[in-house]
């Protein structure tokens, strides 16, 4: 709390799970993968992809559209996210058109 510029906070995708497609405008996002696996689909059609593991870090320049996959039959995965975003969410846009490209 009390953050002038940056939030950190850790996100937890269970297996065979995934997040909305979305993008945080102004906002730059570094993620460090904890433990598990993810594939990070980006782009401005997500036309692009990274296999993410264990000790992998992925950055996210501000305004770019992403989506997160954990393709496990049974781990999760977790990961740290640091954004400069000190209000945490408040920069997020979802993009339903794009979420049923990779569903």
């Amino acid at each position: 709390t009390g953050s002038q510029g940056i939030c950190m906070h850790l996100l937890n995708i269970p297996p065979k799970e995934r997040a909305k497609a979305h993008l945080h405008e102004n906002h730059e996002t570094a993620i460090y993968v904890i433990s598990g696996q993810a594939i990070m689909w980006y782009g401005e059609r997500l036309e692009e992809h990274e296999d993410i593991n264990s000790g992998d870090f992925i950055y996210i320049p501000a305004g770019v559209p992403h989506l997160p996959y954990n393709p496990s039959e049974t781990e999760t995965c977790s990961a740290v996210i640091a954004r400069t975003d000190p209000n945490e969410q408040e920069s997020v846009k979802l993009l339903p058109e794009l979420d049923g490209i990779h569903g």
